[in-house]
């Protein structure tokens, strides 16, 4: 399984010079694990930047993926993870859930760098 990261699916959203990177796991849009944190992230930023109309676009892809709701366990391991890896609540939360899920993390958010499970690629 995969899990696309926020920083992912906003470059996917807006052509970045990375998008074409982040195809290969979004090839089959319904097998992406999908934490429910990345939804709030990758809304707001489409809402600000580009409108609600794509952002709403973004939402429905990112819908057909498998969503992670924020549980009592998922919440206990994302501050265990964020303790151990000194990462912010919403990276700790998108760990979690990949490991979760045995999910390969794919992102360009630099928090994630070196850990295990993870495509990691620079933002240009």
């Amino acid at each position: 399984m995969n899990l696309i990261d926020s920083s992912a699916w906003l470059e996917y959203f807006i052509d970045g010079p990375n998008a074409s990177l982040f195809e290969p796991p979004l090839k089959n849009i319904e097998a992406p694990v999908v934490p429910i944190i990345s939804i709030y992230e990758v809304f707001k930023v489409l809402c600000r930047e580009s409108g609600e109309n794509i952002a709403l676009q973004g939402l429905t892809a990112m819908q057909r993926g498998h969503v992670v709701h924020l549980t009592t366990e998922l919440g206990k391991q994302a501050a265990v993870l964020s303790l151990r890896h000194a990462l912010p609540m919403a990276d700790s939360i998108i760990l979690a859930a990949a490991r979760e899920f045995d999910a390969l993390i794919w992102t360009q958010d630099a928090d994630f760098k070196g850990l295990d499970r993870v495509n990691f690629f620079e933002k240009k």
